[in-house]
Formats: C-alpha cells, structure tokens, sequence
C-alpha cells in the first residue's frame, strides 16, 4: 500500500468531509530526510475542528497518522479547518 493510500486510511477516523494531500517528495531529493520518507501537503475538512485550536488540530492529525510520521512521512505541511471555514 502506498504512503497515500496509508494516509488516507489512517485519516478515515476523522470523518472528514474533504481530504486532498500532495506528494511533494520530488522537491526534496536531495534532502537528508527525503531518504527516511515523504513530504506530504494535507488539505483536510472535518467538523470535528470545529472550535478547536491550529495546535489541537494537528494533533488529532498527527494522533491519526501515528508511526506513519517515524518512518514513511519525514514532513507534513496540514491545513486543517472546520466546514463552516472552507
């Protein structure tokens, strides 16, 4: 299963109403940590961070993605935001 694919899944708990997330590992060759894993862009809705804080936000991702970030994804760039905010 690929590293999106994985994300995806993982990101299913959130029930978001929207997810789109960008490979961007092709602008880091080269990188020291692109050789551990990819850099990735979420673009995530969901209401569940509705009321929540940017921090609190990212944890429930991060929470989400769990070992994912030790090891297939090096850096995740997250624009988490509520429906009422699209």
């Amino acid at each position: 299963m690929s590293t999106l694919e994985l994300l995806r899944e993982r990101l299913a708990v959130l029930q978001a109403e929207s997810i789109a997330i960008e490979d961007e590992s092709h602008r880091h060759a080269g990188h020291a940590g692109a050789r551990d894993g990819g850099h990735f862009v979420l673009d995530i809705v969901a209401p569940v961070f509705a009321g929540k804080t940017t921090v609190a936000r990212h944890r429930l991702v991060y929470d989400a993605v769990g070992d994912l970030m030790r090891g297939k994804i090096h850096a995740l760039a997250i624009n988490a935001r509520a429906p009422g905010e699209v």
